[in-house]
């Protein structure tokens, strides 16, 4: 980073998007440290090479991109999917809505790292087929491909009254 007005232009860009950033960090991985890791991650590269993606034709998509791509190297470290825990929490009742809520999130957790990616992008962030294509490095029939199977096996893992629950 060479100027003050290019630092100004970066802090201003970090500021603006590290709520979106977090929370699709956080509905990829479920794990609000990791999602916080994440998007800091996501941004170091971004101000590492922010002359390029300040050029970019959307440079939220850009480190959004740079997100994800931190997110699949992560699922492929060995360690990524422990979860230590000292005791298992009791439940609480909640309503419906929540109860929902926090059924999808571990139905998500249990789809494979791209499928997931998909189905958060395109539904969740409400992305079109040719964006998610393009910040996952996918054909879009891959995407169409990959968002069918995700909502059928979110379908199966959700079970119950909410299985026929669509999100359009």
């Amino acid at each position: 980073m060479a100027s003050s007005e290019d630092l100004g232009q970066f802090e201003e860009f970090a500021r603006a998007g590290s709520p979106r950033l977090f929370r699709t960090a956080l509905l990829l991985c479920g794990d609000w440290h990791l999602a916080e890791d994440l998007v800091q991650t996501a941004l170091g590269k971004a101000y590492a090479s922010w002359h390029r993606v300040r050029r970019a034709d959307n440079p939220e998509a850009y480190v959004r991109t740079m997100l994800m791509r931190s997110f699949i190297s992560h699922t492929r470290l060995r360690r990524s999917t422990e979860r230590p825990v000292s005791a298992v929490p009791e439940g609480t009742a909640m309503d419906s809505d929540a109860a929902l809520r926090v059924t999808l999130l571990a139905a998500l957790a249990e789809l494979p790292v791209r499928e997931r990616a998909v189905v958060i992008l395109r539904y969740w962030e409400d992305r079109s087929v040719a964006e998610t294509a393009r910040e996952l490095g996918l054909s879009q029939g891959s995407v169409r491909n990959r968002s069918a199977r995700g909502l059928s096996r979110l379908r199966k893992l959700i079970g119950g009254e909410h299985a026929s629950y669509s999100p359009h």
